[in-house]
This record gives C-alpha cells, sequence and structure tokens, in this order.
C-alpha cells in the first residue's frame, strides 16, 4: 500500500508500517495466519509466499537437525532456516526503506465500527471509511476513520468489529453481519441495508446487538453457545492468510463464533532443538563448524578463490582444495539424505545422549555443561544434576492450528493449516542463548513406582478422560503418554515455580523440555532453560541454582510447597469422571499451572499427587510424607 483515497475524493499519502512485534512473536503468538491486535487497527499475517526479502540481506539459521526434521514435515524442498525479515535501520531516516522492511499484513476483519455514530460497514464499502497514517516515527498510530460520520467529531476513529468464524480444521472467516442480522433471510432495503452496532460493555456476556435500517436487530448473544452453530451458516474453507478457499471443509458443521483476540483463534505448530557440540573431528568438523559459508560453493574452482579470497576459511587451506572439496561434498550429501537426523523424536535423544554423558565437562561457545554433585535433599529421587552454563536454542515454524492447541507429543496435529500455497523452500526460524539445568531422575526408584503407579485406579482415571479428550476433538484416543510423564512434568513444575522465586527471572522466562519417552527407550530427564534473542545469551542467575549448596534447598521448598494449594481439598481430591475430559488431577493455577511460553503441554498432564502424599491417595506418591 502507498497511497489511500480519502472521504472527498482525495488522494492522501501514507505510511506502509502500521506497527511492530518481536521476531520470537512470529514464531509464538502472532506468526502466518495469526491476527494481530496493534493499538488502533487489527491485522492478519499473509502466507510464506507474499513475505519479501528484496530490501534485506536473508539471515539463516545453521542447524542441521531440526532442518532435516522440518523437511520430514514439509518436504525436501525446504532449503533453509530463516530469521523474519528486520528493517537495519529504526531510526525512520533518509530515504525510508527501513518502512519497506518487514512482514506483510492485511487489514483483519474487514469490517469496521465508528467509534461515534456506531456504524458497521466493510472496509472496501466505497468511502466510508479511510487509512489515516501519517507520522512516519509513529506507526503505532496507523488507524481507519469514518470519512463520513454524521457526528461533529472529526474523523472518529473506526475500530475492527469484534467477532470473526473460525472452524477445528483451521479456517477463518469474517462473521456473517448481514445474514445474521435478518437470521438469514434477505433485508426489504435491498442489498444488506445500513448496519450498525450497539456495544453496550455489559459484565454478562456480549451484549452488543446488531442494526439494521429495515428494523432488524439481534443480541451477539444468539451466537455463542452449544446450540450456536445452528445459527451460523456451514465454514466456508476460508484461508485469508493465502488468499483461497478450500473446496470443502471436513467439519463445516462445527464453526463457531470467536472474539476478537481470543488466545485460542491461532496455535503455532513447531519443532525445536538445542545445538549441540559436534562429533566429528579434523577436517570433517571444521566443514561443519563453516557450514553456513561452504554451503553456497557448488564446485571446485569457487571453493579454490573462497579459500584464498576470504579469512574466515584460512584454517582450511594446509588442507589442500581437494580434500576440502571431497569433505564439502561428503557433508552435503550427508545433509540431503538426512543422515544427521533420523526422525523427529531423534532431536531429543541426541540431547538426552549429550545431557547424560558423563564422560567429562564439555566447554564449547554454544554447549557448555558441568556436572555437579547431587544435593544430599535430592538423592533418593534425583541421579545427575547437569549445569548447562551456555546453551542454543533453535526453533523452527512448520504450521499451525486453531481452537484446539497442539499436543505437543513429538506427532504433528491432524488439522494443521500449511503457511504457504507453495511448496516453501524456507521457514521462519529463530534462535536464541540462554543458560539451564539438567536434571535427571534414578531410574530404579521410577522404575519400581511405576509398577503401581500406571495401574492405579487414579491414573487410570486420567487415561480414560485423555481418551475422551483425544475422541472430543475427533481425533484416534492414541498418545497417553504413562505415569511417568506425568510424574516428571509435574516436577519440572514445581521447580519452576520455586526458580522464579530464586533466580531473578519469572515463571514466564524459563521454559522446560522433558525427557522421557525416546524412540521406545525409558528417559527420565528434566531441562529448565532460560534463553533470549542477544548474542551474549542470559546472566548465570538460573544455573547457579544447581551447585549442591542451593539445589538441596530448592528442591526441598518446592517439594513442601506442593504438600498443600489454597485450593486445597478441592485441588487435591480433583479426577476426572465421565463425561469430563481434563487431562490433570491435583492441579491447578494455585499451584502448578504456569504460562503457555513455559510449559511444553499446555497445562495438561499434572498432578501433585503422584510427587507428594496427598488424601486420598497417599499411597500414589514416589516421595515419602514429610
Amino acid at each position: 500500500m502507498s497511497a489511500s483515497v480519502d472521504g472527498r475524493g482525495e488522494r492522501e499519502k501514507y505510511f506502509p508500517r502500521v506497527g511492530s512485534v518481536r521476531p520470537s512473536h512470529l514464531l509464538y503468538s502472532a506468526g502466518v495466519g495469526a491476527v494481530v491486535d496493534l493499538p488502533s487497527i487489527s491485522v492478519l499475517v499473509q502466507g510464506l509466499d507474499t513475505w519479501d526479502y528484496s530490501r534485506v540481506v536473508p539471515v539463516a539459521i545453521q542447524e542441521e537437525r531440526l532442518l532435516a526434521n522440518v523437511r520430514r514435515v514439509l518436504g525436501p524442498q525446504v532449503a533453509e532456516l530463516r530469521e523474519p525479515p528486520i528493517p537495519e535501520d529504526e531510526g525512520y531516516a533518509g530515504t525510508g526503506q527501513s518502512d519497506r522492511v518487514g512482514v506483510p499484513v492485511v487489514p483483519f476483519p474487514q469490517w469496521l465500527r465508528c467509534t461515534a455514530c456506531d456504524r458497521l460497514g466493510r472496509l472496501d464499502e466505497g468511502s466510508l471509511w479511510k487509512f489515516v497514517n501519517r507520522v512516519r516515527s509513529r506507526p503505532d498510530l496507523a488507524r481507519f476513520a469514518h470519512a463520513q460520520c454524521p457526528s461533529r467529531r472529526n474523523d472518529p476513529i473506526a475500530v475492527p468489529a469484534r467477532f470473526v468464524l473460525a472452524c477445528p480444521a483451521g479456517h477463518l472467516d469474517e462473521f456473517p453481519w448481514v445474514s445474521f442480522v435478518h437470521r438469514n433471510k434477505p433485508c426489504p432495503e435491498g442489498s444488506g441495508g445500513r448496519l450498525s452496532m450497539e456495544d453496550k460493555a455489559g459484565n454478562i456476556g456480549p451484549n452488543v446487538i446488531v442494526k439494521c435500517e429495515c428494523g432488524a436487530r439481534r443480541n451477539m448473544l444468539q451466537s455463542v453457545g452449544p446450540d450456536a452453530a445452528g445459527r451460523l451458516p456451514r465454514c466456508r474453507g476460508r484461508h485469508p492468510h493465502l488468499g483461497l478457499f478450500d473446496s470443502e471443509c471436513p467439519r463445516a458443521n462445527e464453526v463457531r463464533t470467536l472474539v476478537l483476540g481470543a488466545s485460542n483463534q491461532w496455535f503455532a505448530v513447531g519443532l525445536s532443538a538445542l545445538h549441540l557440540p559436534s562429533r566429528s573431528h579434523g577436517l570433517a568438523a571444521e566443514i561443519e563448524r563453516l557450514w553456513s559459508i561452504l554451503r553456497e560453493v557448488r564446485s571446485e574452482d569457487q571453493l579454490d578463490l573462497a579459500l584464498r579470497m576470504m579469512g574466515e576459511l584460512v584454517g582450511l587451506r594446509p588442507h589442500g582444495t581437494t580434500a576440502v572439496w571431497k569433505a564439502i561434498d561428503q557433508y552435503r550429501r550427508a545433509v540431503d539424505a538426512g543422515a544427521l537426523a533420523g526422525g523427529p523424536t531423534d532431536l531429543r535423544v541426541a540431547e538426552y545422549e549429550a545431557l547424560t554423558d558423563q564422560s567429562g565437562s564439555v566447554d564449547q561457545e554454544d554447549f557448555t555443561i558441568r556436572t555437579v554433585r547431587v544435593a544430599d535433599a535430592a538423592t533418593s529421587l534425583v541421579e545427575q544434576v547437569v549445569l548447562v552454563e551456555r546453551l542454543k536454542v533453535a526453533r523452527a515454524f512448520v504450521g499451525f492450528t486453531r481452537l484446539d492447541a497442539p499436543e505437543w507429543n513429538q506427532a504433528l496435529p491432524e488439522t494443521m493449516v500449511r503457511l504457504s500455497n507453495l511448496e516453501p523452500t524456507w521457514v521462519p526460524a529463530t534462535q536464541t542463548r540462554g543458560e539451564g539445568i539438567f536434571i535427571r531422575l534414578r531410574e530404579d526408584v521410577l522404575t519400581e513406582w511405576e509398577k503401581h503407579a500406571d495401574v492405579h485406579p487414579h491414573v487410570e482415571a486420567l487415561e480414560a478422560a485423555y481418551g475422551r479428550f483425544r475422541l472430543n476433538r475427533k481425533r484416534e484416543p492414541t498418545g497417553w503418554p504413562g505415569a511417568r510423564y506425568l510424574l516428571l512434568h509435574t516436577l519440572s513444575h514445581m521447580l519452576i515455580r520455586q526458580m522464579s522465586l530464586e533466580c531473578g527471572y519469572s515463571s514466564a522466562s524459563l521454559a522446560e523440555r522433558i525427557y522421557h519417552d525416546l524412540d521406545g527407550r525409558p528417559a527420565a530427564g528434566i531441562l529448565i532453560y532460560t534463553a533470549a534473542p542477544d548474542s551474549e545469551g542470559t546472566l548465570g542467575g538460573l544455573v547457579s541454582l544447581g551447585e549442591p549448596d542451593r539445589f538441596g534447598g530448592l528442591f526441598r521448598d518446592a517439594v513442601d510447597e506442593a504438600r498443600w494449594c489454597s485450593s486445597d481439598p478441592l485441588c487435591a481430591e480433583r479426577e476426572p469422571v465421565d463425561p469430563e475430559d481434563f487431562v490433570h488431577g491435583a492441579a491447578c493455577h494455585a499451584c502448578l499451572f504456569l504460562s503457555e511460553t513455559t510449559c511444553e503441554r499446555g497445562n495438561r498432564f499434572l498432578d501433585r499427587s503422584l510427587v507428594v502424599p496427598l488424601d486420598p491417595r497417599p499411597e500414589l506418591a514416589i516421595l515419602p510424607s514429610a
């Protein structure tokens, strides 16, 4: 967009940038297909086909294990993991080229309401609305205005009509205002009449009334609730981020009204991997380290020139051009064949092996670990504590879902929506650096506990609820992670909540990574870490909690805190009964739940009674009474 037409038919210049989000938001909360609420307008992020890197140098993230798994999901044509386009100049000076660098968006929904006269209309409805974005340095002031408002206010702001339609298959559409207010009948005034919306901001339900000049009126309460689908049209199969409609929607009768900004309108589907130290030696290790440069070399002649001209490659010169080219070719074949990763779960297999390796400390630029003595207070359950003093995490964005969050069980959701019309040759990715603590539990204690935990009536009730959870979402009732995962996940949340009180980071700044079943082999590891996009990573406040003189008190306090909850006895006694489908037991916001950025399973599969004795099932706990 470069110009608009105001209500008087005059052309008005404006700037294309309408707001900003952090690059990481494009992978977690505001990526392709998501509706982003800006201060005065709402926009939808368009598909990868429209992302423009012509004015910025693409930054590729080198993480071959992660790239190999992305290829297994999206196809072998994916060539790289790429950071979102970021302006080099944030000063809005000079030619303003930085204004044209960023992620393309379109206004959505395209129905607007005037805040002065309550007029409701489409964005393309003649000259009813105009776009105002006149200050280059203040894209947050971008807005739409009612160009012909009958009130005396000058250019009153027009806000998005705050309802949209979505279905579990991942489709998103405008709310059918005209057909809804007329109850699927034609308007006596013609093509739809003149609509208005009264938003009384009531505190009981959406107290919003839609009216037409013909006299028809309807409350938005009739568009929500368990029987609302019968009053709404069938899903049209629309993907607004791609500009197309699917020929058929498999769940067309399950369309739902969402309030703009609802947290379930978009869930990212991503793959992530820790950067691990290379197991190669000699020339092969050098090729792997310099692969971001050498991957562009396509012939031995190009390599000869690069070795002579590039200072970064000076260490390869003694090996000779022929030997280096042979090593490059071998590494490229391994990358193309996916030999650097064996499957989605292999990402965590290699990580677990690296973190539990007791052959000695590792000190590399992006992976530094040190095994320390386990504090006496934790030896009854903890086998190993590893201080991860430096780590790097790469994350790739491969799709998204609507209404139902992905379950993060290493299996891709059946309703995942694609990011582009064509098969993508790259996907958005980010990398962060930080620190963490890895904790491995005693396998002998876990194995003995599992013998009675897996067949305990309470665990079986949770498993049955998980089956109902899957069936209610029209999925096969498979994928139950088992009592071991519930134990590890619960202990992780207990430790994170306690760590946030002592390390200086909020719980939302911490993340977890659970290792419990790696290609059929049992594991018992918890990685709690924090990471930031800064090249220097974080400050060390978390990793110091793993030292023996601090971890013992931390572990003891976390266990003591889990023995009670302000919602007890209701929390402690919670157990799902048919037809309930919640997948947690003794867990709630007061004792275990964490933010979405922290928990890898959406606060499911949690239960304090598996860790500490709680009435009415104290025999289920792995730890003894205090």
